[in-house]
């Protein structure tokens, strides 16, 4: 059997902050703001995988309440998100995510992001597509208040 998940997540962007995405460090004047290292392209990824696989979503598996996760790497949280998957009997197919930015440019840091992720799930780095976009000054990723993101998984059955 195969199924499919969708992922959103959106952090706002502060000074004093690492930009990290897709577990790989962006240079960039400011960061973004959560509980873990607010990775949200692996968040996206892995509340995808989590609604495929119908356990829920990143908020109840790893609860920003639960000082356990703060600063925690978000590579580190996918990887337990796996562990998931596999006890229920599933695999990566394939995943596709979009991360929507007005800036800094991150078309170099792309397929470094792919291949990390790709790792991380235990899939070959062609099977994890990551592509950036703007929205063209529009909203809170256009004025450069935030940046979000969507992913797509599909899951298969081991």
């Amino acid at each position: 059997m195969t199924r499919v998940g969708h992922g959103y997540d959106v952090h706002k962007l502060v000074q004093d902050r690492k930009l990290i995405l897709g577990g790989v460090e962006v240079p960039c004047e400011r960061g973004l703001l959560g509980h873990s290292d607010a990775d949200v392209l692996t968040h996206a990824v892995m509340d995808a995988l989590l609604g495929a696989a119908g356990l829920w979503d990143i908020g109840h598996a790893f609860p920003d309440s639960d000082p356990a996760y703060a600063g925690i790497s978000s590579l580190i949280l996918l990887e337990r998100v796996m562990g998931m998957l596999e006890e229920k009997g599933y695999a990566v197919g394939n995943v596709d995510a979009t991360i929507i930015a007005q800036r800094p440019r991150l078309s170099p840091f792309i397929p470094e992001m792919g291949e990390r992720l790709a790792a991380v799930m235990g899939v070959p780095a062609d099977r994890v597509n990551v592509k950036a976009t703007t929205e063209e000054g529009l909203g809170f990723t256009g004025t450069g208040e935030g940046i979000a993101a969507h992913a797509v998984a599909l899951i298969v059955d081991k």
